[in-house]
């Protein structure tokens, strides 16, 4: 029988041979297209002046405990009021990452007996709630709304159906308002992940629900911080009575150390930034209606259909999709290849993020190096 560190290598061999191997890179180098910083949020100055501001030298650096011990303050209960008035909902609560917020949210309110119906390319800590949850969960097509109401059809009692606004793999939005009605014919709980719509949709930023004037409608929201808010952690919006169940019943919640202090200004900082500059949500979307043009000047196929932040060019194989990746890399371009498993098998991709910061220029100078590296493979 073969020893655990034999197990273990014999595990890596493999992703070696699939050419799926992950490594880390240490610090990015090139023109940014790869990150989540979609507003240039966590570069910027005028943020940071303020956390330290926000921030109190006097207090301690850490939290010192969970928030049902010694971590919670005014200063965390003053941003969760903000934020629920922010997002158009009746209570917010903090969790230290969207990760943590979603296994938790799915481990703890569905209950046994239950169904939880997601969208089969729901993010990996939706699905690890979901296995973690005593209720069962089963997945649909992705987007396809005919196939989830004939598993609605199936089944009784308290069903959760989970999406996300803007997907983070393809960049497509979700039929939310179909959904709804969906949902409301049913009643079904729906559950909307905003991660990759926080403060890009909306006005200032509160998110494609709020957008469509759909939050009265949606059970949960999760809004994350860590990718145009440009900071770290999540929250989910509710109602109070979900708050103080998350609060008494959720493990990824209770059992953790609370956000330090200077998270907790970073939070209030970019919001509160944003909030007197929307002109930064305009710019990007105004990068990204000059990509998809650039796109189709040059007559590069393969990319999934998005208005959002993500635009993904699938280069099927995880060799292919590599070759393409080294050509932009080489050439200055902060770019990643997207390979199996993280997604199907033939759906590998380069998946490009675009920036209020990206110029003209440099997108332009991105594609054009795109279309010469996919002539490579061809």
């Amino acid at each position: 029988m073969p020893s655990l560190e034999e197990r273990l290598a014999e595990k890596i061999d493999q992703r070696k041979i699939n050419n799926a191997l992950r490594q880390l890179h240490g610090q990015s180098v090139g023109i940014d297209f790869c990150s989540n910083d979609y507003l240039g949020l966590a570069k910027s100055p005028e943020i940071h002046q303020e956390i330290l501001k926000l921030s109190d030298p006097v207090k301690t650096l850490g939290s010192t405990g969970s928030r049902l011990i010694s971590g919670d303050s005014s200063q965390y209960q003053s941003i969760e009021e903000y934020l629920s008035n922010f997002h158009k909902g009746e209570a917010a609560l903090i969790f230290n990452s969207g990760y943590d917020a979603n296994v938790g949210f799915f481990s703890t309110i569905p209950q046994r007996g239950d169904i939880i119906l997601y969208d089969e390319l729901c993010h990996a800590s939706i699905r690890d709630g979901i296995r973690l949850s005593l209720a069962k969960g089963y997945s649909f097509s992705h987007n396809d709304l005919s196939q989830l109401r004939l598993k609605l059809e199936q089944f009784s009692g308290n069903i959760f159906v989970a999406i996300e606004s803007i997907y983070s793999m393809d960049g497509d939005n979700a039929p939310i308002e179909k959904s709804v009605v969906l949902c409301e014919e049913f009643g079904a709980h729906l559950i909307v992940d905003e991660a990759h719509s926080t403060g890009i949709y909306g006005k200032h930023g509160e998110g494609v629900v709020v957008s469509l004037g759909l939050e009265a409608k949606i059970f949960a929201r999760l809004h994350t911080f860590g990718k145009a808010m440009g900071a770290h952690g999540a929250v989910w919006i509710g109602s109070a009575i979900l708050k103080e169940y998350l609060i008494n019943y959720c493990r990824s919640f209770i059992y953790t150390t609370a956000l330090a202090a200077y998270s907790i200004a970073h939070i209030q900082s970019a919001y509160t930034f944003l909030s007197d500059n929307p002109q930064r949500i305009e710019s990007l979307h105004n990068q990204i209606q000059w990509f998809k043009k650039v796109v189709a000047e040059n007559r590069i196929m393969g990319f999934i259909p998005s208005d959002s932040t993500i635009q993904s060019c699938i280069v099927s194989g995880n060799g292919n999709v590599k070759v393409v990746t080294s050509h932009l890399q080489e050439n200055g371009f902060d770019v990643r290849p997207i390979l199996h498993p993280t997604v199907a098998e033939g759906r590998e991709r380069i998946r490009i993020c675009l920036h209020a910061y990206n110029s003209d220029d440099e997108i332009s100078q991105l594609v054009h190096t795109l279309k010469m590296g996919l002539a490579k493979i061809s």
